[in-house]
């Protein structure tokens, strides 16, 4: 370490402020926090003194997301397998080659092999993540003279995990800048964005190109009809209200259908439990998306169901289905774009899990719901600590004897 920290050293003066090269001062500054811990700190009040900076905050984060990726690898590689073992071919040349090289079979019995061909997936979608998005990142870090914000990382990290496995890279590439740039950087950047960048990218992606995102390959492998529907929820929604060949512990694990890094909850759960013990995650907004669900699917499956099979739905499948375990641990909770007060957190946490239900279940076309719930209430959670705020002060304020206006 002590030759990369001389390389910085003879770097800095000539991206200091006045040199030649001030412009890539930001630049080099982000690649310096990566290696080491900056060095600048606060002395005296009335800062906060913490042990924790925003880069650690992001690894942490990062950590509790590897049982998602895990995942993601070994239940790529599953399903293909099994699209593999009815016929179909679902590997590009190159895909192919180095498959082939490592010597295995597409065998869905072998984590190995399912782990190895999953990879071949999720890499390259990653792989572009991380190079669009950190050069849109540098070029408005650039432009602005401000440092480069570790928040990609995460960003970058969650955006393959909510992606189908077959999506084309070039789509990668743009929804990835559209979601850094529209959903964060026109707003002045990390800390200041009220929208989640992740889920903006997949907004964006799904509306934009609907057929691509859809993930149809993965039906071949548990409906060999061919019918339209990536999803065990698309299945419910467009059947007689049941779940074919479906058990709980199925969709508990997460060996189905669906993007890359939301079908465990098992996974979701080990990570939930790291960012809860770290106190990275605040557990009010969890256990508001939980309630919110549990009472409006319970509600829901009250009312007539013969034209509408998603009414019936059982409040614990909702759990265990599509993106809600996912969104409720790792999108939902943004420190940026949820709400703030513990009891504003709470009623954000509400919201999110009600509007989940209801767009799954009153608007059948749209199975998947917490996408859209979580961005919906994104812009409403400073209205919800407002709100929350303005009542504190007039608690306060009465049991002063002062008025409010």
């Amino acid at each position: 370490m002590k030759l990369v920290r001389s390389v910085f050293d003879k770097l800095e003066p000539y991206v200091a402020s006045g040199a030649k090269f001030e412009k890539l001062y930001p630049f080099w500054e982000g690649m310096e926090s990566f290696f080491f811990t900056p060095s600048a700190i606060t002395t005296g009040g009335p800062h906060i003194r913490d042990g924790i900076d925003l880069k650690r905050m992001m690894l942490l984060v990062v950590f509790a997301l590897i049982p998602c990726i895990l995942m993601a690898l070994y239940n790529t590689g599953y399903q293909i397998h099994h699209v593999v073992a009815q016929g179909g071919t679902l590997l590009d040349n190159w895909q192919t080659a180095v498959f082939t090289a490592t010597g295995l079979k597409p065998d869905a019995g072998s984590i190995l092999s399912c782990m190895v061909h999953g990879a071949l997936y999720f890499l390259p979608v990653l792989i572009v993540t991380l190079i669009a998005g950190g050069t849109a990142e540098v070029v408005f870090s650039v432009i602005r003279g401000h440092v480069i914000s570790e928040g990609f990382f995460v960003t970058g990290t969650l955006i393959p995990l909510i992606l189908p496995a077959t999506v084309p890279l070039w789509m990668v590439a743009m929804g990835t800048v559209f979601g850094v740039v529209i959903g964060k950087e026109i707003f002045g950047g990390t800390g200041m964005n009220f929208l989640n960048p992740a889920l903006t990218t997949r907004a964006f992606l799904f509306f934009a190109y609907p057929a691509q995102l859809s993930g149809e390959v993965w039906v071949a492998a548990t409906q060999p009809d061919g019918r339209s529907g990536a999803t065990w929820l698309a299945s419910f929604a467009e059947g007689s209200g049941h779940l074919e060949g479906l058990t709980y512990m199925d969709a508990f694990l997460g060996r189905i259908p669906g993007s890359m890094g939301e079908t465990s909850v098992l996974a979701v759960l080990i990570g939930a439990a790291f960012l809860l013990v770290t106190r990275i995650a605040a557990w009010q907004t969890m256990l508001g998306v939980l309630v919110g669900t549990l009472l409006t699917a319970q509600g829901l499956t009250m009312l007539d169901a013969s034209t509408n099979p998603m009414l019936a739905m059982p409040a614990m499948y909702h759990l265990v289905l599509g993106g809600w375990a996912f969104g409720a641990v790792f999108m939902a909770t943004d420190p940026v774009s949820s709400a703030f007060t513990r009891t504003g957190k709470l009623a954000y946490g509400f919201g999110i899990g009600l509007l989940c239900v209801l767009i799954r279940s009153v608007n059948p076309a749209y199975p998947e719901g917490m996408m859209l719930a979580i961005l919906f209430m994104n812009m409403f959670a400073p209205l919800i600590d407002h709100a929350v705020v303005t009542a504190n002060i007039r608690r306060r304020a009465a049991r002063h004897g002062h008025r409010t206006a």
